[in-house]
């Protein structure tokens, strides 16, 4: 399974448990630990995982905190965890004391749901009051998977993520701004796009009309992107369907309409070949063949909608038609039937694309 699915199959099974975890400590247990297993570390070893990770601050000394990711002997990221049903905002300064006192460059503030990642963009080991990273693990998606896959052990590089951390925390502040502006445009929004197409002087009724539109418009304009996308993929849909009902219709058992078909040793001699080649990756009675009047069908399942290629060797020149995962179609010229082999990484391929 890779991070995407993983992450993803976390995501789900969140969403499941979280009603029967009633404490902060179950909240650690089954949401944090898994959560920290599946950035591919060993919760279960000290060297990578510490529990309780001693952080004095001051004249204040065994302070603790939830967790520490150990890299090369020292902490990277500091966890601070709260019961999944908390609101995040009024434990930041908790983490914030942690932090500066440790050699960590990163920390996280979770409720096993929501994820915050904070670093010290502003001040030099000082963390930030804003997260640079932010997500929902049952709605994540998959641009942010991306983000997390950094903090993977296999991955995790500090100079890295703090290269794209400015970048991150600014992206998620404008999208947040944006948003607001979109649900209920400010003055100055509305002001900016009016002083544009409006040469008169803005009064408050106008404003008030302005505010209206703009905000009329704004959704208009989503809901035209959304629908132009919409038939974008429906287009696309349908130009696939209609490529398989061309293979489909070409693939019709040719028997009925043409009982004077011979199938010859050379047929069933590259129907081996074939069989041979795929033999490893599937059960050779799962290869079957249709013989045609003007090419030789080989199959899987005996499908007309699976087929593996077509023989084409009874002419003055002798062919091999192979397909890909859309079943478009490619002839290509062989001089003997024992080309065949050189065609066994696509034909394998070919049988991949049907789920094998």
């Amino acid at each position: 399974m890779d991070f995407k699915d993983e992450i993803k199959q976390f995501g789900e099974r969140v969403e499941k448990l979280k009603n029967q975890i009633l404490t902060e400590e179950a909240t650690k247990n089954a949401l944090i630990m898994p959560f920290i297993k599946a950035l591919g570390y060993d919760v279960f070893n000290p060297f990578e995982v510490v529990p309780e990770f001693v952080a004095d601050i001051g004249i204040k000394k065994g302070e603790k905190v939830d967790y520490a990711i150990v890299k090369d002997g020292k902490p990277c990221i500091l966890v601070e965890c709260k019961h999944w049903s908390e609101k995040l905002d009024p434990h930041n300064s908790q983490l914030f004391r942690y932090f500066h006192t440790t050699k960590a460059k990163f920390g996280l503030l979770s409720n096993g749901i929501v994820y915050r990642f904070y670093t010290d963009l502003i001040e030099q080991n000082k963390m930030d009051e804003k997260p640079f990273f932010e997500f929902d693990v049952t709605d994540i998606k998959d641009n942010q998977i991306e983000e997390l896959k950094k903090f993977h052990k296999s991955y995790f590089d500090v100079d890295n993520i703090q290269n794209t951390a400015n970048e991150l925390k600014f992206m998620n502040e404008l999208k947040i701004l944006i948003n607001t502006e979109f649900q209920n445009p400010s003055d100055a929004f509305v002001r900016h796009f009016a002083k544009q197409i409006y040469s008169g002087v803005l009064t408050a009724k106008l404003m008030e009309q302005f505010v209206v539109l703009t905000k009329k418009s704004l959704q208009q304009y989503i809901n035209d992107l959304i629908t132009e996308r919409l038939k974008s993929a429906l287009k696309k849909e349908d130009d696939n369907e209609k490529d398989n009902s061309k293979i489909e219709s070409s693939t019709e058992d040719p028997t009925t309409k043409d009982a004077k078909i011979e199938t010859t040793e050379e047929e069933i001699e590259g129907f081996m070949i074939v069989k041979s080649i795929l033999r490893k990756i599937i059960k050779a009675d799962r290869i079957g063949h249709r013989d045609a009047q003007s090419y030789f069908a080989i199959l899987l399942d005996d499908n007309n909608r699976k087929p593996i290629c077509r023989l084409y060797l009874n002419g003055s020149k002798k062919y091999i038609c192979t397909f890909d995962e859309n079943k478009k179609e490619t002839k290509n010229e062989i001089q003997t039937i024992d080309e065949i082999f050189d065609f066994a990484e696509i034909l394998e391929k070919t049988i991949i694309s049907y789920g094998g």
